[in-house]
């Protein structure tokens, strides 16, 4: 039975923060990090974009985490591996071509961070009563955003300030050395939380329904992982679910690249102060209002009526990035407008697909595993673009480059037009009429 009487309070919150960090580290920061590192930036893309496999395919171990261990158990483990492995990376990063080796340790830290995420959002689950779920989502969503600000926003201004005093002692390159020190502060933090989970969080049984072995566990994944192919318009959602993000894979690794680069190469000279200012902190934030207020319009006016308007609101903005470096402004101001004005209206549109998997993907019999599955194919649609841009963008440059990654964005408006509704939107507005009717459109537009 669940309860609330673990005291959430005192390790929802820093579970969370905790969750945060790896990923952040991984998918954002270290793309600033090996450029500052001055690596290629076709191997900076399709690497820290790899790196986010893991998270794409977690769903398909998480049943084990049943079997060996608690959940409790294994976050504190997972945090404190991750933590020792940053310190590895700082390590590292004082070695010549230690780029393989950074990467390797990388993949690894991919792994355990989500490992950490199935348990910490299991321990979540398992623990708290409905009413307590509810009353923490809040708490959950915003110090995850705050690990996104604390790792992208301060960690890469502080970045930027110890390379600058690096550089003033004569070192050389100074970035491995400001990097370094930015790993251990990490380290220091990620276990320093490992070890508050130990007292925080809440002792757990292993559940009495969960399958003692490894056959029954399979078995039972395999399941659910039919039920999930075998659902009607599957392969239609998982295409919009691709072209949905379609353009943000492809160019989201190259802005904070593009930002950095010096002007006679297309970039926008950007130093890591005003990157993590910029980029890391207020574009974060205009996500997070964002992402509330696309909440909202979606509860007033409903998904099906608002879907056309959300690709558009997050695709578009995207065009920013094209003009910025067709005009190369230098006021810090305009910059800063056009990037805290795309991060509001990827924010915005962003929920728009966390609903649509919510509402139209997951219902069912197993709804939790198949929105885990749909969240695990977002991600491979934004990370197959994400790997390959580096080298697109070799042959294009900048400006080039951001046009086309608008262009890239057209399927997703021509399936938002017509693509199918089965289930009935939370919103009153959206009437049996609405649904048959875009059965109709999608029947025609499939030929079927």
């Amino acid at each position: 039975m669940k309860t609330s009487s673990s005291r959430p309070i005192l390790w929802v919150p820093t579970s969370y923060f905790a969750m945060g960090i790896p990923f952040t580290v991984l998918s954002l920061v270290s793309v600033i990090m090996f450029a500052d590192m001055k690596i290629d930036p076709a191997l900076i893309t399709f690497w820290t974009s790899l790196l986010i496999l893991p998270y794409s395919i977690k769903p398909l171990w998480s049943p084990l985490l049943e079997i060996y261990g608690t959940k409790r158990g294994f976050i504190i483990a997972m945090q404190a591996i991750c933590g020792v492995a940053f310190g590895v990376i700082a390590l590292l990063l004082q070695l010549p071509q230690s780029f393989a080796l950074i990467i390797g340790v990388m993949g690894l830290i991919a792994v355990w961070g989500a490992t950490n995420d199935i348990a910490t959002d299991g321990l979540y689950i398992s623990d708290l009563d409905a009413d307590t779920q509810a009353k923490y989502i809040g708490w959950q969503g915003a110090f995850y955003n705050l690990a996104k600000v604390m790792a992208n926003g301060a960690m890469v201004y502080l970045a930027g300030v110890l390379m600058g005093y690096f550089s003033t002692k004569t070192l050389g390159n100074a970035a491995p050395y400001a990097w370094g020190c930015i790993m251990a502060l990490l380290a220091v933090i990620t276990i320093i939380l490992s070890i508050y989970h130990f007292y925080a969080l809440p002792r757990e049984k292993r559940s009495e329904a969960a399958p003692m072995r490894a056959r029954e566990v399979m078995a039972s994944t395999w399941e659910v992982f039919a039920a999930f192919f075998a659902k009607k318009y599957i392969w239609i959602y998982i295409l919009f679910i691709i072209c949905y993000r379609l353009t943000e894979g492809f160019a989201v690794k190259m802005v904070p690249i593009f930002l950095k680069a010096d002007r006679g190469a297309g970039g926008l000279g950007l130093n890591n102060e005003s990157v993590g200012m910029i980029y890391g902190t207020l574009g974060t934030l205009a996500f997070i209002i964002g992402s509330v207020l696309g909440g909202y319009a979606i509860s007033r006016w409903g998904l099906r009526r608002m879907l056309l308007t959300l690709v558009a609101i997050f695709n578009i903005p995207f065009a920013v990035y094209f003009l910025l470096a067709y005009f190369q402004p230098t006021s810090l101001m305009v910059i800063s407008g056009g990037i805290v004005g795309e991060y509001f209206c990827y924010g915005f549109g962003f929920v728009g697909l966390t609903l649509f998997m919510m509402q139209q993907v997951a219902p069912g019999k197993h709804s939790m595993a198949h929105y885990a599955f749909a969240s695990g194919i977002m991600n491979l649609g934004f990370m197959i673009p994400g790997m390959l841009s580096g080298k697109i963008f070799n042959y294009l440059g900048f400006e080039r480059f951001f046009l086309v990654a608008v262009c890239l964005s057209i399927p997703a408006f021509l399936m938002a037009i017509w693509i199918p509704f089965t289930h009935r939107s939370s919103n009153k507005q959206t009437t049996e009429y609405d649904l048959k009717e875009s059965d109709a459109l999608a029947e025609s537009a499939a030929g079927v």
